[in-house]
């Protein structure tokens, strides 16, 4: 038998025992759908942040306080950070001077926290943003209804606010509702509503649910301190953001008398530098994901050993036959061997295709409940690494019975009552 006729009958055998190879199939199919979808799914995740970060300008550069050993978003790390009292006016005005960071466009320091806020009976906690006049621009937020507050009112420490959406529709019936110039509580001081935020570009951030108000007025009213969680920086054009990471860090070791930069107690990040740290951790949860959804492929390669090794022994007669009539050992062993690849491979096909329809209605179903714009990526890597793995698991665990089919004695075969 050349290796045309043996995959002819390879292909007759799996068509003639249709229950069997479903079965077979099935395992793999549940295997490769969950990797593609993990994959799928991460990757359209990672798109949908980086490009929310991008949104906020390539000539922006963030400073917060904290180890740059632990990184930006190191885990049970950012709480503490926030508790630090490093960044102070004192380096706001620092920076401000044109002599220490001559490539500052301007500079935005921002508090952040949650307080509760009330209007008539409604009360509600919300998560504040205090932040400078420019933090509109520099955060990429704009205003639906009404208008920002001002620098003025940033100097003066205003009681003036901009509202997410639901907070205007918890508060004031509808969405859409108009609430400029009604005051709502935050905390014990009355705060006059100038403007209602609008989620054009930040609406995976949550800010349907925020509040901001200047970084003055959240210092004295609601949090009752002096030092900042943020310091944003622009640079004059994104070319010079390099020099300005430089100026910053010589700027702020001189007034927190700091010589080795190890022992830096603030972390300066760039547009590049945030898109880093998101991408290292969605891959390191994509792969770990991956991994886990793996296993089942085990679970699938096992299943596929156990199923060949039913078809050996069920078709005693027939490689008994084969071999009677002429068919070698290698003829035998390559047979069964195509069998079990060929519906690893189809499997791992199958799988890819139902996959990448599960990652298609789950990402159309998340872009309509969450109101955001969920891409549909297809992962070609998953999709090669589908097709690659489930022939690797074809061969991996069909090898083993395709040997025993092929040691089988022709005679003692022939004999056998089954």
């Amino acid at each position: 038998m050349n290796l045309k006729d043996t995959i002819r009958t390879a292909i007759q055998a799996l068509i003639t025992h249709k229950g069997r190879s479903v079965l077979t199939v099935l395992g793999i199919v549940i295997g490769i759908s969950a990797i593609m979808i993990v994959m799928s799914i991460g990757d359209s995740a990672t798109y949908l942040i980086v490009k929310e970060i991008q949104s906020f300008g390539s000539e922006n550069v963030f400073i917060n306080p904290g180890k740059p050993s632990d990184g930006l978003f190191s885990f049970g790390g950012q709480s503490a950070a926030l508790l630090l009292k490093s960044l102070t006016e004192k380096d706001v005005e620092s920076l401000r001077n044109r002599s220490n960071v001559p490539d500052a466009a301007f500079i935005n320091p921002a508090v952040n926290g949650s307080a509760t806020v009330s209007f008539e009976s409604e009360t509600k906690t919300v998560s504040i943003i205090g932040s400078g006049a420019e933090g509109f621009d520099i955060y990429n937020i704009s205003v639906g209804f009404g208008r920002k507050f001002t620098k003025e009112e940033v100097d003066e420490n205003a009681a003036v606010v901009v509202v997410g959406k639901n907070i205007v529709k918890e508060f004031f019936g509808s969405e859409t509702a108009n609430p400029v110039g009604e005051r709502i509580k935050i905390k014990d001081k009355r705060f006059k509503i100038v403007g209602v935020l609008s989620t054009l570009g930040t609406s995976m951030f949550g800010i349907d649910d925020m509040a901001m108000i200047p970084y003055t007025s959240m210092q004295r009213y609601i949090l009752g301190i002096r030092h900042f969680h943020e310091i944003a920086v622009a640079a004059r054009n994104p070319d010079a953001v390099p020099n300005l990471v430089k100026d910053i860090k010589i700027t702020l070791r001189e007034n927190h008398d700091i010589e080795d930069p190890e022992d830096d107690d603030f972390i300066v990040s760039t547009q590049e530098d945030i898109i880093k740290s998101v991408n290292s951790i969605l891959d390191a949860i994509t792969v770990f994901l991956a991994f886990v959804a793996a296993i089942s492929l085990m679970v699938g390669g096992i299943g596929v050993m156990n199923i060949m090794f039913v078809s050996v022994t069920e078709r005693t007669k027939e490689i008994g036959l084969r071999k009677a009539l002429g068919a070698t050992n290698k003829n035998i062993r390559t047979q069964f061997l195509i069998e079990s690849v060929f519906l690893t491979l189809l499997g791992g096909i199958i799988g890819i295709m139902a996959g990448a329809l599960v990652t298609f209605l789950s990402v159309t179903i998340a872009s309509y409940v969450m109101n955001m714009n969920f891409p549909f990526i297809f992962s070609y890597l998953g999709a090669f690494l589908g097709v690659v793995v489930s022939g690797g698991i074809g061969i991996i665990f069909g090898i083993f019975p395709a040997h025993q089919a092929s040691k089988k004695s022709p005679i003692e075969a022939l004999r056998a009552d089954y």
